[in-house]
């Protein structure tokens, strides 16, 4: 498929957002614990995986708000949800860590090599810590399991985006500029990943907007805010289309809100990545 259709699918949805005063995320002092440790993590705890070394971070059991009266109808209504307490990945998962996979017989390799402007990106050594695109749903339900973790739930995404206090963005609700992330273009193509610390979400997990859009486990539906379960709520158990969260590289400030919606076939595309996630009994 040519670059110029799979830049095109990146701009499936637009909508209008209202910005809100200007709040800052708060800093956290990182702990880290193993994945041994018997000490009960909490808010700053980190974990690294003994499989491809991604830093994770602790979301502790409680409620936060889901949804913005503000954004399109598939962000209505705003409900409030408790999850149990969940480890996120700290970065998307780059090009090295997905090697490492791929290396071990377990991931199938990425549809592409390529970046939008980058012939080779995936398997070059300089880009090792890019996050890796062309990966399908299924290729990132497949890593994230052999990684022992799994994709997050599209509510545990935007709790670890977001916090508690209900923010427009990770950072807070300041409108993005280019210190906080990577969109609009103003890269043209991916970059680095953890190369934007300011836009850091109340938990410490770093481009959760912008850079790349993140395959969650969920399959879409317009209307499941309506009637999702109050606790821990798992998606629809069918669909169509999965959803994608935290917008890309060229993407506007609407799309890159933390309870902005995306969704996608299950197929590789130039902008999409992904994260995991992981119980927080583990």
């Amino acid at each position: 498929m040519q670059k110029a259709l799979w830049l095109s699918l990146l701009f499936l949805l637009a909508l209008s957002a209202c910005a809100a005063p200007a709040t800052a995320a708060p800093t956290i002092a990182p702990t880290r614990i193993s994945a041994t440790s018997t000490s009960a993590p909490s808010v700053g705890s980190v974990m690294v995986s003994e499989k491809d070394r991604m830093q994770l971070l602790y979301v502790p059991t409680g409620k936060f708000t889901m949804g913005s009266e503000d954004g399109d109808d598939n962000e209505k209504p705003v409900h409030v949800v408790s999850l149990d307490g969940f480890w996120i990945d700290q970065t998307e998962i780059t090009n090295g860590m997905y090697a490492l996979c791929v290396k071990d017989g377990k991931c199938n390799a990425p549809g592409s090599k390529e970046s939008l402007t980058r012939p080779t990106y995936y398997g070059e050594a300089k880009y090792n810590s890019y996050p890796v695109v062309f990966v399908d749903w299924n290729r990132a339900k497949t890593y994230c399991e052999w990684a022992g973790r799994r994709l997050p739930t599209e509510a545990e995404w935007e709790k670890a985006a977001r916090g508690t206090e209900a923010f427009v963005y990770p950072w807070g609700n300041a409108m993005p500029d280019k210190d906080l992330l990577n969109y609009t273009d103003v890269i043209g193509d991916t970059t680095e990943v953890g190369m934007y610390p300011k836009g850091v979400s109340p938990y410490g997990a770093l481009d959760m907007a912008g850079n790349v859009w993140e395959w969650v486990n969920d399959w879409f539906a317009s209307d499941y805010y309506q009637n999702s379960p109050e606790s821990n709520p798992p998606g629809p158990s069918t669909g169509r289309t999965h959803v994608l969260r935290g917008g890309s590289w060229n993407l506007n400030e609407d799309l890159v809100r933390s309870t902005y919606r995306g969704t996608h076939p299950s197929e590789p595309n130039l902008g999409i990545g992904f994260r995991c996630a992981m119980d927080g009994n583990q």
